[in-house]
């Protein structure tokens, strides 16, 4: 199969945090380890003003089209320019910016629906200050999911936090604590570890995935003595995933699923609410943890924190989770064209 030189697009994030931080760093580390090229979209301006904040001479230059980033790229930070934003002060967000924000996420998957791009690795935003101009979805995840849609049905987009072969999955993702119990359902988690699957054989390369699904309740519910959901929801959901091949077991009690022991018996831990996933996932991975979109039809990555405020523009912000959810992007893309119909390694 022949290389694909396309680039990975690399969306601007909110451009008051540490997403430029790291897009800068993330391109220097090129001169020490391996880095998949890539386009960032947005306004050249805002990384060129971080770099002279940072004290760091990062050349950027402006391409006119995805494709010439891969010939810039050793030696230049490509940029396709995207709508820019007012002055940006490094730790200030400013719903001022809210526009630049979305039209670079926008474009990002624009160009991976046209083909221009192999995948979109998103920064990361701060979702509170999109809600003024009209930003109606949880989070990245549900956004990007409706960009997909192209005018239809979206897909059901599923949050994965990948680390090596770790990898957690949260049924429920950005909903209040009291709300989990009723949104789940038996369909519900049944999609989950039906999409989980599919997308660890297409995009992680694993044949047969073995998926750890844990319980809601304390001790997995005691046979129904702290709770039923095991029994009436999560319990069915797995059976009838064992039913159509799929290696499902549980429901665990999530407080014995992530010591080192138990993560050689699984491919991805699914569980029932965020912070279930997310506290041990970060404890454990959060340098290197990588945040993926399963269910979409593009691949896309992030970094697994967030905007970072507090240090952006003080040369604290550590590149390393933005490099591996480019790697990962990478990664993801050629096994998928590895695994589709037709198309060989």
């Amino acid at each position: 199969m022949a290389e694909d030189k396309r680039p990975l697009a690399l969306t601007l994030g909110d451009p008051a945090g540490i997403g430029p931080d790291i897009t800068l760093a993330a391109w220097a580390a090129q001169a020490r380890e391996p880095v998949p090229p890539f386009v960032l979209v947005g306004d050249a301006a805002v990384l060129a003003l971080r770099g002279k904040t940072l004290g760091r001479s990062i050349p950027v230059r402006v391409v006119s089209e995805a494709r010439e980033a891969q010939a810039v790229f050793a030696e230049a930070l490509p940029v396709l320019e995207a709508a820019a934003p007012p002055p940006v002060i490094a730790g200030r967000p400013d719903p001022a910016t809210a526009h630049a924000i979305l039209e670079s996420i926008d474009r990002a998957v624009a160009l991976v629906q046209a083909g221009e791009a192999r995948a979109i690795v998103t920064n990361p935003i701060a979702k509170s200050l999109l809600y003024g101009v009209g930003f109606a979805y949880p989070g990245h995840t549900e956004y990007l999911a409706s960009l997909a849609a192209c005018g239809g049905e979206p897909p059901r987009p599923v949050m994965m936090l990948a680390a090596g072969s770790f990898r957690v999955v949260p049924a429920t993702v950005h909903i209040p604590l009291k709300d989990v119990p009723s949104s789940l359902s038996t369909a519900l988690v049944l999609d989950v570890i039906e999409i989980t699957a599919k997308d660890l054989r297409r995009l992680f390369g694993v044949a047969r995935p073995r998926l750890a699904v844990s319980g809601l309740n304390p001790h997995a519910g005691e046979d129904g003595g702290l709770g039923r959901e095991e029994i009436d929801i999560i319990g069915p959901a797995i059976e009838a995933a064992r039913a159509r091949g799929i290696d499902a077991t549980g429901p665990h009690p999530a407080d014995t699923l992530f010591h080192a022991g138990a993560r050689k018996d699984y491919d991805a831990a699914i569980c029932m609410y965020h912070d279930q996933a997310l506290v041990p996932f970060k404890t454990l991975a959060f340098e290197e943890g990588v945040n993926v979109t399963l269910g979409l039809p593009f691949v896309r990555t992030s970094p697994g924190h967030g905007t970072a405020f507090s240090i952006a523009g003080t040369g604290r912000a550590n590149p390393r989770s933005l490099i591996e959810a480019l790697r990962l992007a990478d990664a993801m893309k050629r096994a998928s064209l590895a695994a589709a119909p037709g198309r060989s390694a």
